[in-house]
């Protein structure tokens, strides 16, 4: 292995212990860098991705994470850190709406719903592709989400799922955003497939990125990443809060009044925040993070003194009759995410929050109980044998692809990079089509490459190579059956 020697020389400092920066630290770890350390703000390692137990013994994650991996560095981390302790699962994705659940993807499982919603749907996609070949085989420039969901899905689809679930999930009106982020993650509507499946009444459930998904047996996703920072534990500073960054003098500032000299400077903190708190920024700089949105959320883990109904992963729902988007049957997952497997089981619900769609966190959580009476996840009854309910929330949970969203990364990433300070991660990049558990620790292993050793980074540039062509596997990607993007953390609006 090549290194420069004044590399390694340099002191590199990460802002964050979360994926990214774990990522980051542990490569850099691996390939003798000796002079950096870690400062993350909380007690504990994780960021997004940790988990909290409740005052009752149970164990919650922040959103509904599943380790589905593009990245051979992200599997071989996983396997080194958790060996043979993790759950295998068979994916079980449904969709509430009108009173029943449909397998997922909702648009190949229409035939379950009322003949009236099953032909507005079909029609919806006939004249949607009608239009399209109306232009003359041109694939249409869509500008925004909601044009592509009502071009793509059709006036059916928009008005039952696609709209309002999107509103539900991103916290912000589909128009807002652009479709320069979807790739894989919203597909076309098969409209031969979804006719049989109607004709033949037949359930359609083998779509998808993650059939089979891992998920680790302890201390939920956050058991993955607090092994990898157990062993980074003399280069990590927790409690170290940052105040700002002086780019000129290149000293990070912290809380307690001290301050950090570096080199080079990794940067996970939403990026937003980062060119906020640097001392000398240009207002033009500072002003074109006003481009940039994102959504917060409420993640609500409930107990049930009962044995699991069902065997369930994860479920989505559209409709106003309860507030979280995306529940979770956790303990599915793992057994020992709760005080006792064979009589207990836990839900996770999320919610999202922003100025567009604000949520009362005093009473989120009774709201929360309520949709799951409404959803038909509990009876009546059954609120009496809830056992614990655990409230997390979090400022900055998903990176809103706003249109002019690029147009801010675009001025504010070279001039950040013109100062030695390297933005990565889910809110460091702002990108959420790479926003999830591996491409953010692959984020964190290719800049510690770059800066170590001056390796291109392929993942945040969103470059595709072939596996074969990577050394040491840290770009992408894996086989290419398994190549679209996974629900993971993110909001699932693939559907």
């Amino acid at each position: 292995m090549v290194h420069d020697a004044r590399s390694l020389r340099k002191k590199i400092v990460i802002l964050g212990a979360g994926p990214t920066g774990l990522g980051a630290a542990y490569r850099l770890k691996e390939l003798g860098q000796e002079a950096f350390v870690v400062l993350e703000g909380r007690e504990s390692a994780g960021g997004l991705a940790s988990s909290e137990t409740s005052a009752n013994g149970f164990i919650y994650d922040i959103g509904g994470h599943v380790l589905f991996s593009h990245f051979r560095y992200f599997d071989e981390l996983f396997d080194r850190m958790l060996g043979d302790e993790y759950q295998e699962l068979q994916r079980e994705a449904w969709v509430w709406m009108m009173d029943r659940f449909l397998p997922y993807p909702f648009q190949n499982n229409i035939k379950d719903l009322p003949p009236e919603a099953v032909l507005k749907c079909v029609l919806g996609v006939i004249a949607a592709q009608k239009a399209q070949l109306k232009s003359g085989g041109e694939k249409p420039a869509y500008k925004t989400f909601e044009d592509l969901i009502h071009g793509v899905f059709g006036e059916g689809i928009a008005e039952y799922f696609m709209m309002p679930y999107n509103f539900k999930v991103w916290a912000h009106p589909p128009k807002m955003l652009g479709t320069h982020w979807i790739g894989e993650r919203v597909p076309v509507v098969d409209l031969e497939r979804m006719i049989t499946n109607v004709v033949m009444n037949r359930a359609d459930v083998s779509w998808g990125p993650n059939n089979t998904f891992k998920y680790p047996r302890h201390g939920g996703t956050g058991g993955l990443f607090l092994r990898v920072a157990e062993t980074l534990e003399d280069r990590i500073r927790y409690g170290a809060q940052v105040t700002g960054v002086d780019a000129r003098r290149k000293r990070v500032l912290l809380a307690d009044g001290s301050d950090e000299e570096y080199d080079e400077l990794i940067s996970t903190m939403p990026v937003d925040r980062l060119v906020q708190s640097v001392t000398d920024a240009p207002a033009e700089i500072v002003e074109a993070t006003s481009l940039l949105h994102h959504s917060g959320s409420a993640i609500i883990g409930v107990g049930v003194n009962q044995p699991a109904p069902t065997t369930k992963c994860w479920m989505y729902f559209p409709e106003a009759n309860c507030p979280y988007y995306r529940v979770t049957y956790l303990s599915n997952y793992s057994p020992e995410v709760v005080p006792d497997a064979t009589r207990q089981y836990s839900l996770l619900a999320e919610v999202s929050r922003s100025s567009y769609k604000p949520v009362n966190l005093e009473t989120v959580v009774d709201e929360v109980l309520t949709g799951f009476v409404n959803t038909k996840l509990l009876s009546p009854a059954d609120r009496k044998d809830v056992v614990d309910t655990h409230l997390i929330t979090r400022e900055y949970t998903y990176p809103i692809p706003t249109i002019r969203r690029d147009d801010a990364l675009s001025v504010i990433q070279p001039w950040l990079e013109s100062r030695d300070i390297y933005s990565r991660g889910r809110f460091g990049a702002w990108k959420y089509e790479i926003g999830n558990m591996d491409h953010s620790v692959q984020m964190g292993a290719e800049i510690a490459d770059r800066l170590v050793r001056g390796r291109p980074e392929l993942c945040w540039k969103d470059q595709i190579l072939p596996k074969k062509d990577q050394e040491l596997g840290l770009n992408p990607l894996r086989e290419p059956a398994r190549r679209p993007g996974s629900p993971e953390t993110a909001p699932a609006s693939a559907l």
